[in-house]
Parts: C-alpha cells; structure tokens; sequence
C-alpha cells in the first residue's frame, strides 16, 4: 500500500502464538466483526500448520466502527480476557461467534470459556481495556492500513492475496 510506514515491532504486550525465535513474522490487524477477518481464520490455521515452529503469528485490534459498531467493544472483550490468561481462546471464539458480539453476548462468551464473566462485565463497562484497543488502531493507521484484515509479514504490509498459499510464499522470501 503506497504511503505505509513501519509498524511496530512486536513487544510483551502483544498477543503472539509460536516460537519467540522464529524466523518468520506474521501480524495480522483485525475486526472482530469484519466477515473478512472471520473468513481468514481458516486460512491463517493453515499457514500456521504449514509453517509450525518457524513462525510468529501474532494479532493486533483494528476496530471499523463505521461500518462494524460492534467491533470495538468486542476487541475490548478479548482484552478482558487476556487479562484472565485466555487472550487466545476467546480470539477464537469471537470469530466463531457469527456476528454474536453485543454486550451480553460478550459477557456470556467469557462464561462459555470459563471465564469470571462478571469481571469481564465490569471491566466493559467500565472501558478498561479501550485505550489498548485504541493504541493498535492508531499504529495500524500511522502504517497505511484502512481495511481488514491487514497483514504484515516481516514487517512489511502485504498488499497480495491472503489465501494460504500466497502468504506462506511471502512468508518464505
């Protein structure tokens, strides 16, 4: 994408799956809400498999509430839940979810996984984890990103297909 600039590099609050000394870097900025990012998820399991060991996958909040309202909040759920050690499971469940992503919902996602749903509540309600939503939005923006889902392989924003096999070829130049 003409105009991108660096994003940055992965640190301690970031949510990553694989190997901290693996060779190759996948980012992936995401919508909860996005039928696209859900769509993707499929597929990015499979790069994953392809690429056990030698690959750092890792997730980063971009909410479209101009299009996707409840996204936003969503995000902030997950965080709730990173905070309880379950970043990763309700991740997954989120996208799974089918759009089922209204406060109550949330709240009852984080009782499916075993979560203690009544602090998740609290802390939605109360926006404690908006500005680390926030934060990834904005460095998504400062790099160029006006869509998703957007990928960064090593770094470097994808502007190619996002099927399988195109980003495990970028991922291996």
């Amino acid at each position: 994408m003409a105009g991108a600039r660096a994003i940055p590099q992965l640190g301690p609050d970031d949510h990553v799956a694989g190997p901290d000394d693996a060779p190759l870097e996948l980012i992936m900025y995401g919508d909860f809400q996005c039928p696209y990012c859900a769509a993707s998820q499929s597929i990015l399991r499979r790069v994953r498999e392809r690429l056990e060991g030698r690959l750092r996958f890792a997730f980063r909040h971009m909410p479209l509430p101009e299009v996707h309202p409840l996204a936003q909040q969503a995000g902030e759920a997950s965080e709730a839940a990173a905070a309880q050690g379950a970043f990763w499971p309700m991740h997954d469940h989120l996208y799974a979810a089918r759009g089922r992503l209204a406060f109550e919902d949330l709240v009852a996602h984080a009782a499916t996984l075993g979560l203690d749903a009544e602090r998740v509540r609290a802390e939605l309600s109360a926006g404690v984890h908006s500005e680390r939503v926030n934060a990834d939005e904005r460095d998504a923006r400062a790099a160029g990103v006006q869509g998703t889902p957007a990928f960064f392989v090593d770094g470097v924003l994808h502007d190619g297909a996002f099927d399988a096999g195109s980003l495990v070829a970028a991922l291996d130049q």
